[in-house]
């Protein structure tokens, strides 16, 4: 089995394809940083493949593929988990920043998935992995910019699995939480860790790895870690209001 990871170079998608990894797949590692991703490879357990791609360059995000392919056999697995968060107040975003995140947490994902989805349905077999935001289910102050990608991302997977029933190509969407990963820590770093910050729950990244491999190989149709966020989807107007009454608030 040939999974592709997309951010494979910390965090979420670091653990996840450990795990498949571990699992026995052959791993795709994707992201900008070569040498980091090099030395994810050397770690793992069976075969891997190096690509270094930039995909706040949506146009070419799916240019690695061809190469991956060749390496490893058509891709059964695609993990599109790469993603970027920048937390800010809409009338002071640089506008040039919240379209760099549109087009990684939105638009590359949606040219990768296109990508390779005619080969998938040719074969009728295949799993798109779509990690999105629990943002996209609850909006925070200073979270806009995150939250209009991230829901036009899970919106996209989640019609698409409608789509695809009965073809043999799965997908599922990944609803992640605070987890404790680079990118979150850096998140609270801009509330400055006040208040009702540091009582946070954070998941823990390799945890949610193993649970996402699990769920892969079970054919969820949605994932949600630290499981509680699930309650958040099954009532959104009671998530919606703690979030307006009790959310911390960026300081400035």
């Amino acid at each position: 089995m040939h999974v592709a990871v997309t951010g494979a170079s910390s965090g979420i998608g670091e653990a996840v394809a450990r795990e498949f990894a571990r699992a026995g797949a052959k791993v795709t590692l994707v992201a900008r940083r070569r040498e980091v991703l090099e030395k994810i490879a050397a770690e793992l357990p069976g075969a891997s493949f190096v690509a270094t791609q930039d995909l706040t360059d949506y146009a070419h995000a799916a240019d690695w593929i061809p190469a991956a392919e060749a390496a490893l056999g058509p891709i059964d697995v695609l993990v599109s988990n790469a993603g970027l968060l920048t937390l800010g107040t809409v009338a002071t975003f640089d506008p040039e920043e919240g379209e760099r995140m549109i087009a990684i947490n939105l638009l590359s994902p949606v040219r990768l998935i296109r990508a390779v989805l005619p080969a998938m349905l040719a074969r009728k077999s295949g799993v798109i992995v779509n990690v999105t935001s629990m943002a996209a289910i609850v909006s925070l102050p200073g979270w806009v910019y995150q939250a209009a990608s991230k829901t036009g991302s899970a919106t996209f997977s989640e019609g698409l699995r409608a789509e695809l029933a009965g073809t043999g190509v799965h997908v599922m969407t990944v609803y992640p939480g605070m987890t404790d990963t680079p990118m979150t820590q850096s998140g609270l770093d801009a509330y400055g860790r006040k208040g009702l910050v540091r009582l946070i729950p954070l998941g823990n990244a390799t945890e949610m790895a193993q649970r996402l491999v699990r769920a892969v190989g079970k054919r969820r149709t949605r994932f949600f870690y630290p499981r509680f966020y699930a309650l958040a989807r099954l009532f959104p107007r009671i998530s919606g209001w703690l979030s307006a009454k009790f959310a911390p608030r960026l300081p400035g």
